[in-house]
C-alpha cells in the first residue's frame, strides 16, 4: 500500500504557477529523494504535502486516509481539523533551518509533542528521547540548549524530535543546506542509518552523490512539473536536456 499519495496537485502564488500537475507516490520503506534547480517547486510540493502550504486542486492521501481531494468545482477541499489532526501523526518534518526551540534543553524539545500532544507518560518520552540521542551520538548533550551545539549536532536533534513522535514516514527539507560541508557528513550518515532500518522518507536535497546512493528513486523537478523520474540509475544517465543541463551545473559549481 502506498503511504503517501499525491495526484495532481497545483498551487500558485500571485498568479505563478509553481506546481503544474504533479503527481507522485511513496510506498513504505521507500527512500525518495527529489532534486531540481532553485524555484522548481520542490519545497513548496514538499509544503503542500505536510500542508503547511494550501494546495490549490489535487488529491491528498496517507495510507488510504484522505486529507485533500477536489470539488465539483476542481477546486481542492481540506478534511475536517479532527481528521487531519489524526492524518498529521503519520508523517514528521525537518526543516533546513533546525526550527529547535531555543528556551528548551536538547531533551525537553525532543519531549515536549510526545508527552503534550501524544499524551505519552514522561518516563516512556524520556526513555524514547534517550534512546534516539544515543542514535544520533548525542547521549551526551540531552541537557545542553541549542546554542551550545553546532549546526550538525542541532540539526541531529531536529531529526529525533520528529522520529520521537514515530511517525510513518518522514519529510526533509534540504536538511543540510545550512550547514558547513564537514557538519553535512554527520547529518547525511544518520539519514543513511534511517534508510538502512528501511524507514520511509521523502528528502529534497541537492547533494547529488547521496542522493543517488541512498535514494530508491529519484524526482527530478524543472518549473513546477516533475520533468524525469526513475531509479537513480535511471535519472544520473538520463539523456533528459535539462537534466544533463542542471547536474553539469552542479559539477561545475562544486
Amino acid at each position: 500500500m502506498n503511504l503517501l499519495e499525491m495526484n495532481h496537485v497545483q498551487k500558485s502564488f500571485d498568479g505563478l504557477n509553481v506546481l503544474k500537475d504533479i503527481s507522485l507516490s511513496v510506498k513504505e520503506g521507500e527512500v525518495l529523494s527529489i532534486i531540481g534547480p532553485s524555484g522548481s517547486g520542490k519545497t513548496t510540493l514538499l509544503r503542500c504535502a505536510t500542508m503547511l502550504e494550501t494546495m490549490d486542486a489535487g488529491e491528498l492521501n496517507y495510507l488510504g486516509n484522505k486529507a485533500v481531494w477536489n470539488n465539483e468545482h476542481g477546486k481542492a477541499v481540506y478534511a475536517t481539523n479532527e481528521q487531519l489532526k489524526k492524518i498529521k501523526e503519520y508523517y514528521g518534518l525537518v526543516f533546513q533551518s533546525f526550527h529547535l526551540f531555543p528556551h528548551y534543553s536538547v531533551i525537553k524539545n525532543i519531549t515536549d509533542a510526545p508527552i503534550h500532544v501524544q499524551k505519552k507518560s514522561k518516563e516512556e518520552a524520556y526513555r524514547t528521547a534517550r534512546e534516539l540521542l544515543k542514535k544520533m551520538g548525542l547521549e551526551e548533550k540531552e541537557n545542553a540548549y541549542p546554542y551550545q551545539l553546532s549546526g550538525g549536532q542541532q540539526q541531529r536533534v531536529a531529526i529525533a524530535r520528529a522520529l520521537a513522535l514515530n511517525p510513518k514516514i518522514l519529510f526533509f527539507d534540504e536538511p543540510t543546506s545550512a550547514l558547513d560541508p564537514e557538519l553535512t557528513g554527520e547529518v547525511l550518515k544518520v539519514i543513511r542509518s534511517l534508510a538502512d532500518m528501511h524507514m520511509t522518507m521523502v528528502i529534497v536535497t541537492h547533494e547529488m552523490a547521496f542522493a543517488r546512493s541512498v535514494s530508491n528513486r529519484i524526482i527530478f523537478m524543472d518549473q513546477g512539473v516533475i520533468a524525469e523520474q526513475g531509479t537513480p540509475e535511471e535519472l544520473f544517465n538520463s539523456k533528459n536536456i535539462r537534466m544533463k543541463e542542471f547536474l553539469g551545473k552542479l559539477n561545475e559549481d562544486n
